[in-house]
């Protein structure tokens, strides 16, 4: 009886254990099947977000305390992470954060790299209180302190088919590299911004401004428009009430958001909008299936639907904000508005998206972006960019800028300087530096010289000599290869290039480089570090078909850069002159103008291959004049000391060199053409005008 029994336990274990083999090679053919077609949307339901950032918070905590150590490497390679100056050493940068995809999964960074451009070298910094992985976040610097603050940003599933958005809000001490996470106050406005990512945030007196971005789920994209105002002496969040009269900037993301003495200003960026587009005959039989395959006569109502396109904008906006009375309380808000500016005069031409921009006195400094030129059914056909250009603020134009090559008939001067080492080259400009002053002050009775003495920094960026050792960067007269969303930032007159992406196909390509330009020299672009990354896991079928385009397309490309150049060169050349001589009429901020040259306004201007010392020694006691016949237009209680005096006659001076800046380099590469670099500096040595100089004011 016994033996009778195991008989059909036995066959029933065998058919259990037959079964559970099936069902095992289902699901291994499913999930082969599964990762052949490459589902994005796959491990929406299998990944759950909230365990995977509460792993990371998890190893977060391992970390007691804060360290800092030597990176051999730089950092790996990431889009759409932030560099910020660290404004609290005029030698570092910081860079958090990123993302990146290899064709099959994204990864996410929360690590914080410091780079020192003196040393050359990369720290990486460990914290038990630092953000979780993210990207597309924003960050700035305080306009009162020296902390810097980031908010929001983006976390997915490895295949991106789930997304998460960050509310967050933290302060980095720039000095002990310690992060602080701020919470909000109360409910509703008091409790900050909702989450988001791809917004800008910028920093005004005690103030953070935030505005705009995106909220992606699984199912839409909503674009934002909403502002928000953080106040770091209150630690407070509100959301400030704006004029109902007066328009507001679209919805976007990805835009431009400058400081200004008098708030912030607006430019560009992206966002997809609500359009009709034709349906072909697949698509109106799919419609007319869908509404019971009747009515198909009545005039061709299902011939269109409701689509989102991209939209790249161009508008400018300046945002106002008045802070409240020195006799109102210290919770008092201030009064904010947006007041829309014209078209900015020269744009970037083709619009483009992805095109990244850095504060630099004054001005913005942008490089890059993407042009989408044509969109079908297959997708969509991009241009890429590698140009640079700067945006004058007050102005509200732009104007490319182009790197100055070495030339090979250099004046003796300058071949004499060249063989000094750079502690020779310091030594020299400080003792003429110093003859100069020493005559100005016999000139002037010494309030010249003191002027320049208290209001002139001692030094150009020179290291003194600290760093002859190092071996010399490569540098390249070129732009780096044309890309969208590089991050860049700039320390002192250097702007610094990160990262950033190309596309060619179905392929993405994630730079992993790092590179510098003086705005003040611009004589090439130095690599600081370079690597090729060939980590790509798309389908074999496709990298195959674009290693075979690329191999035809390269010689294309190569004569097109060419020819490229040639016409960037002789567009460059021919605008000059109009740019110089103020004949071009442009949009100005309230109406339709023609554009004054800053050349030939009643301020004084510099003057070819003269230095922001000499236009100063030069112009001081006229700067000093202006300022005070404008202090004595003010009410009473402006009043200032003769060194407020001073540092503002220099400030003034400083914005009007910067502000010429471009105009004049096209007037040196002028004169340096026609063999006369040295005749305006000699003739202002002596006192005089220059003969010569009269139109060109």
């Amino acid at each position: 009886m016994a033996k009778d029994k195991k008989k059909p336990s036995s066959k029933a274990a065998l058919k259990a254990a037959k079964a559970a083999k099936q069902e095992k090679k289902a699901s291994k053919r499913d999930k082969k099947q599964s990762s052949k077609n490459k589902d994005i949307d796959s491990d929406a339901e299998s990944v759950d977000l909230d365990a995977v950032l509460a792993q990371y918070a998890k190893e977060q905590e391992q970390y007691h305390a804060i360290t800092e150590v030597p990176s051999a490497q730089p950092p790996s390679a990431r889009t759409s992470a932030t560099l910020i100056a660290n404004p609290a050493n005029e030698n570092e940068l910081f860079l958090f954060g990123g993302e990146y995809f290899n064709g099959a999964v994204a990864q996410f960074y929360n690590d914080l790299f410091v780079y020192n451009s003196k040393q050359d070298a990369w720290k990486k910094v460990t914290s038990p209180n630092s953000p979780l992985p993210r990207s597309g976040h924003a960050w700035c610097r305080a306009g009162n302190t020296k902390d810097i603050y980031l908010f929001g940003g983006e976390f997915s599933s490895p295949k991106q088919g789930t997304f998460y958005h960050y509310n967050d809000f933290w302060r980095l001490d720039p000095a002990s590299r310690e992060w602080t996470r701020i919470e909000g106050k109360g409910k509703g406005a008091a409790a900050g911004p909702p989450a988001r990512s791809g917004h800008r945030m910028v920093g005004f007196k005690q103030y953070i401004i935030l505005f705009g971005g995106f909220q992606d789920t699984s199912a839409t994209t909503k674009y934002l428009n909403d502002l928000w105002i953080y106040d770091c002496v209150n630690f407070a969040w509100h959301a400030p009430k704006l004029p109902s009269a007066r328009a507001v900037p679209d919805a976007r993301s990805s835009f431009t958001f400058l400081p200004h003495d008098q708030g912030a200003v607006l430019y560009g960026g992206y966002s997809r909008v609500k359009a009709t587009a034709a349906m072909n005959k697949q698509q109106q039989q799919q419609q007319r299936g869908k509404k019971g395959g009747s009515g198909g006569g009545g005039g061709g109502g299902g011939s269109s639907r409701v689509v989102l396109k991209p939209k790249v904008h161009e508008d400018t906006w300046f945002l106002r904000i008045v802070p409240p009375a020195s006799e109102a309380p210290s919770t008092a808000l201030p009064t904010v508005s947006w007041e829309r500016r014209k078209r900015p005069a020269n744009p970037p031409n083709p619009p483009r998206a992805g095109a990244t921009m850095a504060f630099h006195k004054g001005r913005g400094i942008m490089f890059g972006g993407v042009h989408d030129v044509e969109e079908s059914e297959e997708g969509i056909d991009s241009e890429f960019f590698n140009q640079l250009f700067v945006w004058n603020i007050e102005r509200n134009r732009f104007m490319p800028l182009t790197l100055r090559r070495p030339k090979a008939n250099a004046n003796k001067r300058a071949a004499q300087q060249a063989n000094l080492s750079r502690r020779e080259r310091g030594r020299a400009d400080e003792e003429e530096l110093l003859a100069n002053l020493k005559a100005l002050e016999m000139k002037a009775g010494g309030g010249a010289a003191d002027d320049i003495a208290e209001a002139i920094p001692t030094a150009d960026g020179d290291d003194d000599g600290k760093d002859e050792a190092r071996p010399e960067k490569p540098r390249l007269y070129e732009f780096p290869h044309p890309r969208f969303n590089a991050a860049l930032a700039v320390q002192g007159d250097t702007l610094y290039i990160y990262g950033g992406t190309f596309e060619k196909g179905d392929r993405e390509f994630t730079f992993d480089e790092l590179w510098s330009l003086n705005l003040n020299h611009l004589d090439g672009v130095v690599e600081v570090f370079k690597r090729e990354l060939e980590d790509w896991q798309g389908s074999e079928d496709e990298a195959e078909s674009e290693e075979e385009e690329g191999e035809e397309e390269e010689d294309e490309e190569s004569e097109d850069d060419e020819q490229d150049e040639d016409k960037t060169d002789a567009r460059s050349t021919s605008t000059a002159p109009t740019s110089v001589s103020g004949k071009e009429t442009v949009d100005e901020d309230m109406g339709t103008t023609e554009e004054i040259s800053a050349l030939t306004d009643t301020l004084p201007h510099p003057r070819p291959f003269e230095s922001l010392r000499d236009f100063y020694a030069r112009t001081s006691e006229q700067w000093q004049n202006i300022v005070v016949d404008e202090l004595s237009k003010v009410a009473k209680g402006t009043e200032k000391t003769p060194k407020e005096i001073k540092k503002l006659a220099f400030d003034r001076a400083e914005e009007k060199w910067w502000d010429c800046r471009e105009e004049i380099r096209a007037l040196e590469d002028e004169q340096e053409a026609a063999g006369i670099g040295e005749v305006v500096s000699l003739a202002d040595k002596a006192g005089g005008e220059a003969g010569g100089t009269g139109r060109r004011r």
